[in-house]
C-alpha cells in the first residue's frame, strides 16, 4: 500500500516546514518566554495560504482539503505548539463554523477579512463552569425585538483578545433539552459590553492568545445569528470533529519535533566514552517514539480523508486525537529524558515542547471524553 501523499500536499509540507524554520524557530523560545502574541507573523501566514486553507477561493481561500490542513498545522507544530494551535483554532473552529453553518452574506464579510488576516477569528464555547460538559453552559441569549441580548462569560478563548469577530455559544431555550436549546452568534471586537481583559497565563502553548470573555448586555442583530435557532449544539458537535483531526495533527507534530531533538542530542551526548545513543537504553526510547508517531500519523490520515470523502468520521477523529495526543505527550517526555538536564533547562527546545503537547490532551475535548466518545460508537455499532 502506497502511503506518500499527493504532490500538491507534499509541496504544502516542504514550503510551511521552510517558512517555520526561517521564520518561526528563531524566534519561538523568546515569543513563549515573553508570553506575547507574535502579531507581526500574520500578514505572513496570510500570504502563505494559511489564514484560509479550507476557505473557497470565492472568499480569497486557498480551498485545500482537511489533510491539507491537518499537514499545516503539524509542520507549525514541529516547531511551536503555539503557532500550531493559533492555526488549529482559526481554520478549524471559528471560520470552520462559518464556512458550515453561515449564510453568503455571512460568508462574505467575516471569511474574506479572515483569509488576509485582516480579522482573526475566536470560537467560544467553553464557560468557567462547564468544560467537558459543554450543554452545560450559562450564557444566554434573548431576543429583544429584531435583536439579541447576550450575558455571560467564556473561559480559555484562543484568539479571543486578538481575533476581529467571534462565533459565541449561547443559551437561547431553556424549555427544551440542553442540547436543543444552544444558538450560534458572531460578534465583533469593539461590540459594547464584549470584554476581553482578562489574559490567562499558561503552562505550555504561552504565545497563543488564550483569554476570558464576559457579555454584559451585548446586543447584536439577528443577522449576526449563525445557524438555526436551538441547534448551534447540534453544529458545534460537527466543527469539534474537525477540530479534533486538527489538534491530533498538532500532537502529531509537536512529537515529530521532539523525536528529532533526541535523535539530534543522543548522536552528540556523550557518556563512559561513547554518544549515547549508542546505549540499548536510548535505542528503544527512540524506536517506541518513531513506532508510536507513525502509527498516530496514518490515523490522522484517516481521520481527514474521511472528512474530505464525506464519510461520518466522528469516531476516526476521537480515535486519531486520543492515540496521536497521548503518544506525542510520551514522545515529547522521554525525549526530555534524553537530554538528561539540560532538557529541564529552557536552554533547549525540548522543554517547550513537552509543555505545548499538554494541551492536546485537554482541548477538543480531554482524552476521557474521547474515550466515551469511541465507546458510544463501538456500543452503538
Amino acid at each position: 500500500m502506497n502511503f506518500e501523499l499527493p504532490e500538491q500536499h507534499r509541496i504544502l509540507r516542504d514550503t510551511v516546514r521552510e517558512f517555520c524554520e526561517r521564520e518561526v524557530k528563531p524566534h519561538a523560545r523568546q515569543w513563549d518566554a515573553e508570553e506575547r502574541f507574535p502579531s507581526e507573523l500574520v500578514p505572513k501566514l496570510a500570504e502563505l495560504g494559511l489564514l484560509g486553507i479550507r476557505i473557497p477561493e470565492q472568499y480569497g481561500g486557498a480551498e485545500m482539503d482537511t489533510l491539507a490542513y491537518a499537514i499545516a498545522v503539524e509542520e507549525c507544530a514541529r516547531v511551536d505548539g503555539s503557532l500550531s494551535l493559533t492555526i488549529a483554532s482559526h481554520n478549524g473552529l471559528g471560520t470552520s463554523h462559518i464556512l458550515s453553518f453561515g449564510n453568503e452574506e455571512q460568508k462574505q464579510r467575516y471569511l474574506t477579512k479572515a483569509v488576509t488576516g485582516e480579522w482573526l477569528a475566536a470560537w467560544a464555547l467553553t464557560e468557567p463552569g462547564s468544560g467537558s460538559d459543554s450543554a452545560g453552559m450559562q450564557t444566554t441569549a434573548v431576543k429583544d425585538g429584531d435583536d439579541w441580548v447576550i450575558n455571560g462569560s467564556k473561559m480559555f478563548i484562543t484568539q479571543g483578545s486578538v481575533g476581529g469577530f467571534c462565533v459565541v455559544l449561547a443559551r437561547t431555550n431553556r424549555d427544551v433539552p440542553a442540547q436543543r436549546g444552544i444558538t450560534a452568534f458572531i460578534v465583533e471586537q469593539g461590540t459594547p459590553g464584549f470584554d476581553s481583559s482578562k489574559k490567562l497565563e499558561k503552562y505550555g502553548c504561552r504565545s497563543s492568545d488564550t483569554v476570558e470573555l464576559t457579555f454584559e448586555n451585548v446586543r447584536v442583530p439577528d443577522s449576526q445569528r449563525l445557524g438555526e435557532i436551538d441547534r448551534g449544539f447540534y453544529d458545534t458537535m460537527s466543527i469539534l470533529d474537525r477540530g479534533r483531526v486538527s489538534i491530533a495533527a498538532m500532537a502529531l507534530g509537536l512529537g515529530r519535533g521532539a523525536l528529532k531533538m533526541a535523535v539530534d542530542y543522543a548522536k552528540e551526548r556523550e557518556q563512559f566514552g561513547r554518544p549515547i545513543a549508542n546505549f540499548q537504553a536510548i535505542q528503544w526510547m527512540l524506536a517506541d517514539a518513531r513506532v508510536g508517531l507513525d502509527a498516530a500519523e496514518l490515523l490522522v490520515r484517516r481521520a481527514a480523508i474521511m472528512a474530505d470523502s464525506g464519510e461520518p468520521y466522528s469516531q476516526e477523529a476521537s480515535i486519531a486525537k486520543l492515540y496521536a495526543s497521548e503518544v506525542a505527550t510520551r514522545v515529547c517526555n522521554d525525549s526530555l529524558q534524553i537530554h538528561g538536564g539540560y532538557g529541564y533547562t529552557r536552554e533547549f527546545d525540548v522543554e517547550r515542547h513537552l509543555r505545548d503537547v499538554k494541551i492536546c490532551e485537554i482541548g477538543e475535548g480531554t482524552s476521557q471524553v474521547q474515550r466515551m466518545v469511541i465507546a458510544k460508537h463501538l456500543l452503538r455499532d
